[in-house]
């Protein structure tokens, strides 16, 4: 291949994976929640093949579909997004990130503290639309920073944007990234800017910035980067591979942003990888618990993939997936949720039809890195003997 294009669809899942209760999160579906609001449309990914997937079969099965189609399950301990991607890119995490149900430590808490200079509000678990909204006059008033985590490994800092500058908020980022390493590293810490007028009334702007643990070893970005090749990041893919490992970046401000970029990136000439995350589905619809605009944003890409699919030449490879789940209609909680995740390859000779169950997102890193000349150790397995 000349060209790989491996879009995720971030926590767009595909039902609860086996070992979901051990999660808490029995019974979670993520598409099937978008599915039964009536609005999800996708004739687009229909023939594609999404319908063809073990699971998926209430969107549409096809006789003849367009890709080579399969549910993933994940083999690593974790549901986040660091994770996620990581296994994706053909590492897999054994041992869990570590997570904070009853708030970080003030081993962790002074050393924050004393290099920022400002205190601490919250430190507990919180919805991150809910905790600015119920700690932000006090932060208006004092400067203090809201600290906060959720299910997943993070440590999240929240501040209005005209109390902390955008720069300060992420060099206070950077010090609590250098903090929280060894037994307290968790996979990302992540700056929630917000702004609004007071009064608990408070809005999140999109200028949100990721500082993620380095992943513990090679993935298939340096695998593709060290053959010469181009990795091109688009989104926060920087953000979650703590910039290693590829030849470019290109952020973005949500999927209609990132969509459009992607869709430029197509009419480039280059060799190599293009890696693109789209957050929306997660960020505004999937924690918000929002299927309505969950269904909407799926819609939304699907009109989008003909056009991007139409640029792309004999040596060129889609390949469509997700990093996680977060059911919009799950309500125990608000965070992501275990389960297994579609993988749709489109382009490139492939041969349609569904591959069934595979153990592994890294099968998309050892895929990937094989058809891209890469040698890249993983326990994934290469679809290239199947799909072409």
């Amino acid at each position: 291949m000349k060209r790989i294009f491996l879009i995720v669809l971030d926590s767009v899942g595909a039902g609860e994976a086996p070992d979901a209760a051990a999660f808490g999160d029995a019974g979670a579906h993520t598409l099937r929640s978008c599915f039964e609001t009536g609005l999800l449309e996708l004739p687009n990914l229909r023939r594609a093949g999404i319908g063809c997937i073990d699971g998926l079969s209430f969107l549409g099965p096809v006789d003849a579909p367009k890709g080579a189609v399969a549910r993933l399950r994940e083999l690593s301990a974790g549901k986040d997004t660091t994770i996620g991607h990581w296994e994706i890119a053909g590492l897999v995490s054994e041992t869990p990130l570590p997570t904070y149900p009853d708030g970080f430590p003030e081993e962790v808490l002074a050393p924050f503290r004393a290099a920022t200079g400002r205190g601490v509000l919250c430190n507990r678990p919180y919805s991150g639309t809910a905790v600015i909204n119920e700690y932000g006059d006090e932060h208006v008033k004092t400067g203090d920073l809201i600290v906060y985590t959720s299910a997943d490994s993070v440590f999240q800092i929240a501040a209005h944007e005209q109390v902390v500058p955008l720069e300060e908020l992420y060099e206070d980022c950077r010090k609590a990234r250098a903090i929280l390493q060894g037994k307290h590293g968790v996979g990302r810490v992540i700056a929630r800017p917000f702004i609004g007028s007071g009064n608990g009334n408070y809005t999140r702007t999109t200028n949100r910035h990721d500082f993620s643990l380095e992943p513990p070893a090679e993935t298939l970005l340096d695998a593709v980067q060290r053959t010469g090749q181009d990795v091109i990041a688009v989104g926060k893919i920087h953000d979650i591979f703590a910039g290693r490992g590829m030849t470019e970046t290109i952020y973005t401000k949500g999927n209609t942003d990132g969509l459009q970029k992607t869709l430029a990136l197509a009419d480039r000439d280059f060799r190599g990888l293009c890696f693109v995350n789209l957050v929306d589905f997660d960020m505004l619809y999937g924690h918000r618990r929002n299927p309505e605009g969950y269904a909407a944003a799926l819609n939304e890409f699907d009109a989008w993939l003909p056009g991007f699919l139409a640029k792309l030449g004999p040596e060129d490879l889609v390949m469509i997936t997700a990093d996680h789940g977060c059911d919009p209609c799950f309500r125990k909680t608000t965070d992501h949720t275990r389960e297994y995740v579609p993988l749709l390859l489109l382009g490139g000779g492939v041969r349609g039809g569904s591959l069934g169950t595979l153990d592994g997102f890294c099968t998309i890193g050892a895929t990937a890195a094989d058809l891209l000349g890469a040698d890249l150790a993983t326990p994934g397995r290469s679809l290239r003997e199947a799909v072409l």
